[in-house]
């Protein structure tokens, strides 16, 4: 259905200058009708401000004006211009809601709930790797040697049986494998 009216657009556009006024019957579109003028074959807004939709523009006319949504529609390309009008909607509906911040606002609330879920999920990591840890056997007393010494050297980086150190941090290894180049625990 969106392919068919996407295809009926285009044909419209391509008939657009070709279409007389005793051919053009339809209902002004709702840009016409709020402005309160006659909808003329070659208006720039009828293809994009259908009379269903009103609203739509009423807020793109509140928010940026008739005159100068017409001169950006003159400007763009003809297969940008639903493109940019369905911008414009949705830059004037959420200036509706925040006429302060408007979309950088609704932007603004989604990049923090990203941050948060972010932190969440590096807490749940955490957990789960802990978790996977206390789940293996403890190391013996020649891997905890080893361990301990590669931890005074800061900035090293060494592996075991268990994890793998770095800056004398130690990484659980949940899987257990073996990582010491090349060397087999006994």
């Amino acid at each position: 259905m969106l392919k068919q009216q996407l295809k009926q657009r285009k044909e419209m556009e391509k008939n657009y200058g070709k279409m007389s006024s005793s051919t053009y019957s339809n209902s002004p579109c709702a840009a016409c009708k709020f402005l309160r003028r006659k909808c003329l074959p070659n208006c720039v807004f009828a293809l994009y401000f259908p009379s269903e939709e009103p609203q739509k523009f009423a807020n793109v006319h509140k928010i940026f004006g008739a005159s100068n949504v017409s001169k950006l529609l003159n400007e763009v390309q003809p297969h940008q211009r639903e493109d940019a009008v369905n911008s414009l909607a949705y830059e004037a509906e959420a200036r509706m809601k925040d006429p302060v911040y408007g979309c950088v606002g609704a932007i603004s609330i989604l990049q923090r709930q990203v941050i948060k879920l972010q932190r969440e999920l590096d807490a749940t990591n955490a957990n789960l790797i802990r978790y996977a840890c206390s789940e293996l056997p403890a190391p013996s007393s020649s891997q905890y040697a080893r361990r301990s010494s590669s931890t005074s050297h800061i900035g090293s980086s060494s592996t075991s049986s268990y994890g793998h150190y770095y800056s004398g941090l130690y990484f659980c290894d949940p899987c257990g494998d073996d990582h010491d180049k090349g060397e087999e625990h006994k």
